[in-house]
């Protein structure tokens, strides 16, 4: 059956994922051993490799998927990045949420089209990028970031993902326990997504803004962070008995009859706790049986409860000052180049296209 669907109708992001390659686009080139470039198309430059230089024009007004040569003979497939693709080569100042992570937070935290959804802690807007494909252009994603040039990195990101700003998202600079009740009525939020340092701090906020049966999904690095956010869940006995998961993902070595485990894996980032809502008035399960573990005398609970959790101490790194100005700048190249190359487009902007080479998490 044809598609009858108009353009103007079409999901938000649609235009960008479909169609010819076009100035702003950003395009992923793979070479012969495998290694990744992902540049920002821009008509009458050049991309230049070790080995030649590849110009934009060739592949401009084209189809993805194409080879394309360098000056000096080499092979370049030429696609555009997907969004894990997307996600590690965007400008970052701030650890992201890796996509394997993304991918449970939406699936396991069941975030349906035309979901409202919180996040907090938005860093550079990866696991936002997940959440407004989720929710759809009917959802929305109301997302609460304390730093200023952590929000920019994201809007410039999110921008260049979708191809202009998304319906469904909103940013707010500030605190999660002093912006929210302004943002949401009590009971009025599906899901909260909390990727901070201290999220035992928002429990009770979340659990206010959550409508029964809603889901509190919680990312941390570490396992005291996870410990004390655990605990903290259950003393509102608001919540059923959560649950605590990581995942860990190894892609396979495939070369004719050398099938195997790649030397390499992707271990692990973080970890997941999912809580349910439960209704006012109504108290969690108790558990049938003791658990098994360590008793009060077993470890060192002012340690582990360390009143003070920083960046440092769990092993994360922030981008200085100057790096995140300048990752601001970069963040938003697609709206920039549509508006030079287009002067109808209604896009701010003047700064030239950055090229970024493929990275990982670790590399931060």
């Amino acid at each position: 059956m044809k598609n009858t669907t108009s353009s103007a109708s079409r999901p938000t992001g649609t235009r960008v994922q479909r169609g010819p390659l076009r100035p702003g686009d950003k395009v992923q080139l793979t070479d012969p051993r495998g290694r990744l470039h992902t540049i920002v198309l821009v008509p009458g430059e050049r991309f230049h490799t070790h080995k030649g230089w590849i110009e934009h024009d060739d592949l401009l007004g084209g189809p993805e998927g194409v080879t394309v040569h360098s000056s000096a003979g080499v092979e370049h497939q030429a696609i555009r990045p997907g969004y894990e693709d997307f996600v590690l080569s965007m400008p970052r100042g701030a650890a992201v949420i890796y996509p394997k992570d993304a991918a449970l937070i939406t699936t396991m935290g069941d975030v349906f089209p035309g979901a409202v959804v919180v996040e907090a802690g938005v860093g550079s807007g990866a696991l936002t990028l997940a959440l407004l494909r989720a929710v759809g252009d009917e959802g929305r994603v109301l997302s609460f970031e304390r730093r200023e040039e952590f929000a920019t990195i994201a809007a410039g990101n999110v921008a260049d993902f979708f191809g202009g700003e998304h319906p469904a998202w909103s940013c707010t600079v500030g605190d999660l326990i002093d912006e929210l009740p302004a943002a949401v009525a009590p009971g009025d939020v599906d899901r909260v997504v909390l990727d901070m340092l201290a999220p035992w701090e928002c429990v009770d906020a979340s659990a206010d803004a959550l409508v029964s049966g809603g889901m509190l999904v919680v990312y941390v690095a570490t396992a005291s962070q996870l410990s004390r956010t655990a605990e903290a869940v259950r003393a509102t006995g608001r919540f059923a008995e959560p649950r605590a998961l990581e995942s860990m993902v190894r892609d396979w070595h495939l070369e004719g009859l050398a099938v195997r485990p790649s030397h390499r894996m992707i271990g692990h980032t973080g970890f997941l706790l999912f809580a349910r809502r439960l209704h006012d008035g109504q108290t969690p399960l108790e558990r049938s049986r003791r658990p098994q573990g360590s008793t009060p005398s077993d470890v060192d609970l002012e340690a582990w409860f360390a009143p003070d959790i920083t960046e440092k101490a769990i092993g994360q790194r922030t981008a200085p000052a100057k790096k995140l100005r300048k990752l601001g700048r970069s963040a938003g190249s697609r709206a920039r180049v549509e508006a030079a190359t287009d002067p109808a487009a209604d896009s701010p902007g003047t700064h030239d296209a950055e090229v970024t080479d493929e990275e990982t998490p670790d590399d931060e």
